[in-house]
């Protein structure tokens, strides 16, 4: 009640500051807002165009934009149909076809949703990964690393380094309660990431990644005012085949939308073969 009382309020402050339309009769239950020849826009037809909980500002900006925006396109549509022959506007192909697409198109998404089986199995997964491993190149360089971000203040005497290069697990879980505490940021976690999205994060410019890969397991720098500490855990060059974990996201959608496709072919075909069973085709 109170959106519907808004939207009117704004409605009414827009139309006031738009030029004046001539006086015509208006339907009791409706008002019109704008005229384009004998074309009307609507107070109604505006209801979804401010959404809830914007300003007021912003809520007259929009309807106006709104109205300028009816307007023009109703003048250009008179304009080009005045300008255009009756076969040229003759859509009604067009039209049927868009609408066979569309009935269809739902059918198909309602018969997913009813029919789906979104689970995938990690073996699913990792078969699929073996028979078409040559289709997973990897485009950038990949890394599994420890990084660790501190303010400059905290760094003196901290146990940071001597923690992150030990291969003790007692060491690790010590090192991560430290991180949840002290560190600005910080992820420790035994998963892949992309290179170029971990040098998004640290004041540090390379020319060549792979040579750094190879021959940097470790290294710190810093700014003026964190230092950051990162440790490489493993990685994979670009052009190689990238990991399976790396991939696993992506196949299990590729498995979804292959299962999606036979759904949708079976449907085809078994709508097609009781109708040719039932005789409720020809063809001549």
């Amino acid at each position: 009640m109170k959106t519907n009382l808004f939207i009117h309020t704004i409605i009414m402050l827009v139309f006031l500051l738009l030029a004046c339309s001539p006086q015509l009769p208006r339907n009791e239950d409706d008002e019109i807002l704008a005229r384009t020849y004998r074309t009307y826009l609507y107070k109604s037809e505006l209801v979804d165009v401010v959404p809830e909980g914007t300003s007021v500002k912003d809520s007259i900006l929009l309807v106006k934009n709104y109205i300028n925006k009816w307007v023009q396109q109703q003048l250009i549509l008179r304009k080009a149909e005045s300008n255009l022959s009756d076969e040229q506007k003759d859509f009604r192909i067009q039209l049927k076809n868009y609408r066979n697409s569309l009935i269809t198109y739902q059918y198909e998404t309602q018969l997913i949703q009813q029919n789906l089986d979104k689970t995938v199995t990690d073996d699913e997964i990792e078969e699929y990964y073996e028979l078409n491993k040559q289709n997973f190149e990897l485009k950038e360089n990949i890394v599994k690393v420890y990084f660790i971000v501190l303010s400059i203040d905290s760094v003196l005497n901290n146990p940071v380094k001597s923690l992150l290069l030990s291969d003790d697990q007692d060491d690790h879980n010590e090192l991560e309660e430290y991180c949840k505490h002290s560190a600005k940021e910080y992820f420790m976690e035994d998963q892949w990431l992309l290179f170029n999205k971990l040098l998004t994060y640290t004041p540090i410019e390379l020319y060549n990644q792979q040579a750094f890969l190879e021959e940097t397991p470790y290294f710190e720098t810093q700014d003026s005012l964190y230092k950051y500490f990162v440790k490489i855990n493993d990685y994979k060059i670009k052009e190689s085949v990238s990991p399976l974990s790396f991939e696993k996201d992506v196949i299990n959608n590729i498995i979804i939308n292959k299962r999606k496709l036979e759904l949708i072919k079976n449907m085809q075909q078994e709508i097609f073969e009781n109708a040719l069973k039932n005789n409720n085709f020809e063809i001549y």
